[in-house]
């Protein structure tokens, strides 16, 4: 099982130029033909063409396509006064940018939020012949902010009558004043079919809030939650609402980011499972103990695509590539950070308790170019695999089932990606029940001193007596996801040049590669 892999020189063009919409401040300047290959620029992940972005916004199905809004500020690379940057796409996978949706106001910044299709018209903003999509959204108010106020963030809407091209700001804005509450933002709206009403799920500091609405211009206070249960390291950000069932069950998840607060310290997201009625949320798990969606360093903010068609059915989600302890220094220039690839979210019953699990959505195989197996054996030290190399780009994903010895529990085993400078290491560890992400030596890191570091998430045990991998891996990021997603990883790297070599190893004890099958992935900007 010894071969070769090998990363050739990157070469990706992408011509999008960057203009405002009619309707905000003078058009930018285009930036005409711009390369997709400048370095550690992703490869099939989703970037901005230029300048900053944040959190994921927005996001909503309509007429095929799926709208990717984000928090964007496109006069530097660095966060500053938020817009709301915009791309559509019709797999999920390839993305064409759009003209900027929603520039700052005397409102404020246009801060993070969701968009729905309102398909009755109950807003009265569109017919129902022609239903319009609304952005609901935070307005913050930096000169309040700044004046030390407590109310300077407040819920506004937008609406869009030509598939999200260009959007009119509801002239009533805010539709939700603050009560008297900092960080009082992110809307995720989503219809309640048993009420006909639309409910709005709120961060407010340490808690989320629940909001109900006929029409979505009048809100009515329902409940909250939170303040005594998961993780509190920091503030809480970027909610949802959505159910899921499991077993002929339906339960309702709700996800909520923190920043500071997670697994491995920065920012993550985290998740509780529990009853929805339309006014409160009521918990499975009373203990407050943290559930976290994925304990890489870099998913956050990350939330799920809203009016997916009923004969579709997923729950889509997407998160920023990125931690907050970092994000304004990683090493990049044209563009700053970039979004994971899309998700399915599912739900599985275990002695009792409801989990999350999640995989890459079915369409990531449109990425697939070249394939082909990995030869099965023993693992004993390190054993170099090959990539297919005919398009020149280590872009690639890998599926590969572990078989412990019978009868045993394996030592450490494993993958390790690395130049002749730079390793990243990849270690699952059954007897510690632990799997790790060793960046120490990965590269680039003296932008800050959180960015080096060993990353540990607990390791799922094994599905029918194996350890199933998959993961996805471009020219800044791995993806890893564990027994189906019952563990995921999300870690970047910038590597001093670009990784050549791949290896599995085991240490401590064999293992056997039972199976394993090596995809070169497409460049989505060619």
């Amino acid at each position: 099982m010894h071969h070769f892999f090998r990363t050739l020189s990157l070469i990706a063009m992408l011509s999008w130029g960057i203009s405002s919409c009619t309707t905000g401040p003078p058009e930018q300047e285009n930036r005409g033909i711009q390369p997709y290959n400048e370095p550690h620029r992703p490869a099939f992940h989703f970037s901005p063409d230029s300048m900053w972005m944040n959190d994921p916004n927005g996001m909503v199905y309509f007429e095929g396509e799926y709208h990717l809004f984000y928090q964007h500020y496109p006069e530097g690379n660095t966060w500053g006064p938020m817009h709301w940057g915009h791309a559509v796409s019709s797999d999920l996978i390839h993305w064409e940018h759009l003209p900027i949706a929603l520039y700052p106001d005397s409102l404020g910044y246009i801060f993070s939020g969701s968009a729905v299709i309102d398909l009755s018209n109950s807003s009265g903003l569109g017919t129902a012949e022609h239903p319009p999509m609304i952005a609901i959204f935070t307005h913050h108010n930096h000169d309040l902010d700044m004046a030390g106020s407590d109310q300077f963030q407040y819920q506004s809407i937008a609406c869009s009558r030509d598939r999200g091209r260009s959007w009119t700001k509801y002239p009533g804005n805010p539709v939700i004043s603050n009560p008297g509450r900092r960080d009082f933002r992110d809307p995720k709206v989503i219809w309640y079919e048993p009420e006909k009403r639309w409910i709005m799920t709120l961060a407010a500091y340490d808690r989320v809030m629940f909001y109900s609405s006929p029409d979505l211009i009048h809100w009515d206070y329902e409940s909250e939650f939170g303040e005594d249960m998961g993780a509190h390291g920091g503030v809480w950000e970027c909610p949802d609402l959505f159910p899921l069932k499991v077993n002929g069950n339906t339960r309702w998840i709700l996800l909520v980011s923190i920043n500071p607060g997670g697994p491995n310290g920065g920012s993550a997201t985290q998740y509780f499972t529990g009853s929805f009625d339309g006014k409160r949320f009521i918990p499975d798990d009373d203990t407050g103990t943290p559930r976290w969606i994925d304990y890489g360093k870099d998913n956050y903010a990350g939330v799920t695509w809203s009016d997916i068609p009923a004969s579709d059915g997923r729950r889509i989600f997407i998160g920023w590539m990125s931690n907050w302890q970092y994000a304004n220094q990683v090493p990049t220039e044209r563009w700053r950070n970039a979004m994971t690839l899309p998700r399915e979210m599912m739900l599985y019953e275990k002695g009792g308790e409801y989990r999350l699990q999640s995989a890459p959505v079915r369409e990531t195989m449109l990425l697939r170019k070249n394939s082909r197996s990995l030869e099965p054996g023993e693992l004993g030290g390190k054993t170099e695999i090959v990539a297919p190399d005919e398009a020149g780009e280590s872009l690639l994903e890998i599926e590969m089932l572990f078989e412990p010895p019978q009868g045993g529990i394996p030592g450490e085993f494993g993958m390790i990606l690395c130049n002749r400078q730079d390793t990243l290491k990849v270690s699952l560890e059954p007897a510690k029940k632990m799997v790790t992400v060793d960046r120490t030596a990965s590269g680039q890191d003296a932008f800050s001193p959180e960015f080096p570091g060993i990353h540990s998430a607990p390791l799922p045990p094994p599905l029918s007596g194996k350890f199933r991998l998959r993961v996805f891996i471009d020219r800044s990021s791995i993806e890893i996801f564990i027994n189906e997603g019952r563990c995921v990883m999300t870690e970047l790297f910038f590597p001093s040049t670009p990784y050549d070599q791949l290896f599995l190893y085991a240490e401590n004890g064999p293992i056997r590669l039972a199976e394993g099958t090596l995809h070169q992935l497409k460049n989505i900007w060619r």
